[in-house]
């Protein structure tokens, strides 16, 4: 049983709580990223051939996007604390397949089931909301979305320095045994949080395309954060080759040291919950997209591998997540003002909607860079922020602010 009483308890969320939740997120998310600075070193263990090298992370973020369509809804309808931990021992079992095994298709079908199970980290973030109250809200999101963004944010540089010294599968093996651990914490310490809502698996995926037509401010803050999530990953997957190149000639440590410091930006997110309480979304949303484009724009100006070009790429870094992480948390706690027996299904729509956005930035980047090079990589990706300001110059606030119906 939970160490708190249940759905009756005042919404007055303990700040440890908020933290261990804001820990959970990014210890679980960090699972989809593992795996993309080691795709080399992993196939070629586990005897995979160059060309199906990609399907590590493929086959990862595909599991996620099915886990957001199909698991995340449940949380509608489903006791949150179980679903979490059930998910949870999918990710773990997941995670320690990978980290023995030495044939591909165990390590391929693994990779799939790690992010499946990651999506318990998109039903944490809505239980949070559920737990904080209205005017609290904003900061208590933004303050989990932190912690979510700094495991995206420090994935990478990390497997990449802990394989450099104890080698790939000890990063999984790892990663394994702290969600593992994870999962029993948040089942003893998390409040019992059983939905009213009385509906049927098929009709509640079914209305899932209902609350898409009929939410303008879901497909409104979907396609802002999918635009300027598409320029996040283009510019993160995009970089490391810049650095490695003549321009710079970074070692590999020192790329993990330089995606290190992208995480500063995180702090937008608290802040943008903040602002968000105070009512303050709008002109928040149109800075964080600004923000974005300045980002994008701002390493134009480097033309040598001087130590003014490092600062300059630092500094595009910072602002770049600063202004992705403030849009998503704005984003977030728009969605989760409207009604409380849908925000599980809402978050499943918002997240698959941005991902994709995301692929589209994956499987762009290296293309534009091999075809363009570095500044055509800065415009095309300055590009998708100017179409959501563009877009979001256009909102109305009355009528793209209703709310939608159950």
């Amino acid at each position: 049983m939970s160490i708190f009483k249940s759905q009756s308890m005042e919404k007055n969320i303990p700040s440890w709580l908020t933290i261990l939740i804001a820990a959970a997120c990014g210890i679980i998310v960090a699972n989809l990223y593992y795996a993309q600075p080691l795709v080399g070193i992993i196939s070629e263990s586990i005897g995979l051939s160059a060309t199906s090298a990609g399907l590590i992370v493929t086959l990862t973020q595909f599991g996620y996007v099915i886990g957001l369509l199909f698991i995340v809804p449940l949380g509608d309808i489903m006791e949150n604390r179980k679903l979490v931990f059930f998910a949870l021992l999918l990710t773990g079992i997941a995670l320690a397949i990978t980290s023995v095994t030495k044939q591909e298709a165990p390590f391929l079908a693994a990779s799939f089931f790690i992010g499946l199970g990651s999506v318990a980290a998109q039903v944490l973030v809505p239980f949070a909301s559920y737990l904080a109250s209205d005017s609290s809200r904003g900061r208590v999101v933004g303050n989990v979305m932190s912690g979510l963004l700094l495991g995206i944010m420090l994935a990478r540089p990390l497997s990449s320095l802990v394989a450099d010294y104890f080698g790939w599968n000890f990063v999984f093996a790892f990663s394994a045994a702290a969600v593992m651990l994870l999962a029993f914490v948040l089942l003893k310490v998390l409040p019992e949080r059983k939905p009213t809502t009385n509906t049927s698996y098929k009709a509640l995926l079914s209305s899932m395309w209902y609350l898409l037509k009929t939410t303008p401010i879901l497909r409104r803050r979907a396609a802002y954060h999918a635009f300027v999530f598409a320029s996040f990953i283009l510019f993160w997957t995009t970089v490391p080759m810049f650095l490695a190149g003549p321009t710079f000639d970074f070692s590999q440590k020192e790329i993990a040291l330089f995606a290190l410091v992208g995480v500063a930006g995180a702090i937008a997110a608290p802040i943008a919950g903040r602002l968000a309480d105070r009512g303050w979304t709008r002109p928040a949303t149109g800075v964080a997209l600004a923000t974005v484009i300045i980002s994008l724009l701002l390493p134009l100006q480097i033309h040598t591998g001087s130590n003014t070009g490092i600062v300059i790429l630092v500094v595009s870094a910072i602002l770049l997540d600063a202004g992705v992480s403030a849009n998503l948390v704005l984003g977030q706690r728009t969605l989760f003002s409207l009604s409380p027996e849908i925000r599980s299904r809402l978050n499943g729509l918002f997240m698959a909607i941005f991902f994709f956005g995301g692929a589209i930035g994956s499987a762009v980047g290296g293309l534009i860079y091999a075809k363009g090079g570095w500044s055509a990589v800065l415009w095309i990706g300055a590009a998708f922020p100017i179409i959501a300001i563009l877009y979001f110059a256009t909102e109305k606030k009355k009528k793209d602010m209703l709310h939608a119906r159950k």
